[in-house]
């Protein structure tokens, strides 16, 4: 019995090393919801930072408050298939997940108030200063911070599971390679653990291209390209600063003021409608 599992187990890491090569292939060619990717992405020659490595993280948004602790006042129960702590809450079904950064951290940041907007409860699972390769010292990645407890899981399926972030490992130097790994070992957990959820990404909040975004536009074309390799929905937002004229809304160059946040909550909503993504019952 233990050839056949070697073989799978064979044939398993062969299937992800060709999604991996898939997506970093993909990457120039990617077709967002939220915008066109750029037509190449240049690779970082600076070497990613370690898992949970300390860096320093930047704050949310002036004028906006940190959400409340994760799954604060909700009880908490050991799954028995994973092992691990989830937290109970009242209306799994009217819930979206969003792991995130400091775009999505605060209350009434852009992909919150886009959620709320299309009915769902959000469960904010995600820290200031992480990304897919980036820990702040404290809290690991998102994908270590998943596996090693850092932030809890919702029990039960929540419908929609959203994945936001780019910024951060733009800002510790990752390399694409590091940062296709990592999103794609995220998606399987999530796939594994949540089989009836949908998925969606979101990409990294920048300038676009041709207006100063930089590595920012370059990561949310990797991310564009990864999202295609394992067919789940992508909305880009490596343009929106300038497309949707909310530089002026920048507090940091980086995080939005209070306007801005609203001006670009609107746009994702839009774009997760268009998806198909409005909560059940919802009238958006």
């Amino acid at each position: 019995m233990r050839k056949p599992r070697a073989r799978k187990r064979h044939a398993v890491l062969l299937g992800s090393a060709s999604v991996l090569a898939f997506a970093l292939a993909c990457t120039g060619c990617a077709q967002a919801s939220g915008g066109s990717a750029p037509a190449t992405v240049k690779r970082s020659s600076v070497p990613g930072a370690a898992s949970g490595q300390a860096v320093a993280a930047p704050s949310p948004a002036a004028g906006l408050d940190r959400g409340p602790a994760t799954g604060a006042g909700n009880a908490v129960r050991r799954n028995a298939s994973t092992g691990r702590d989830e937290v109970v809450l009242p209306d799994i079904r009217h819930t979206a997940l969003l792991i995130g950064d400091s775009q999505s951290e605060p209350e009434g940041s852009w992909p919150r108030s886009a959620l709320a907007a299309l009915g769902y409860t959000v469960f904010y699972a995600g820290k200031s200063g992480t990304g897919f390769v980036a820990g702040n010292g404290t809290t690991g990645n998102y994908i270590d911070a998943l596996q090693n407890g850092d932030w809890l899981l919702p029990h039960g399926s929540p419908p929609l599971i959203v994945v936001q972030g780019g910024g951060n490992d733009v800002r510790v130097g990752a390399e694409d390679t590091s940062i296709a790994t990592n999103a794609l070992r995220l998606i399987d957990e999530l796939r594994s653990r949540y089989p009836g959820s949908r998925l969606v990404m979101i990409g990294t909040l920048a300038r676009g291209q041709g207006h100063g975004g930089g590595r920012r536009t370059e990561v949310d074309a990797l991310l564009g390209g990864i999202a295609a390799s394992a067919d789940i929905p992508f909305i880009s937002a490596g343009d929106w600063l300038s497309r949707y004229g909310v530089e002026r809304d920048l507090v940091d160059g980086i995080h939005l003021a209070a306007p801005g946040h609203r001006k670009l909550s609107s746009v994702l909503a839009r774009r997760l409608s268009e998806l198909g993504l409005a909560a059940e019952g919802s009238e958006s």
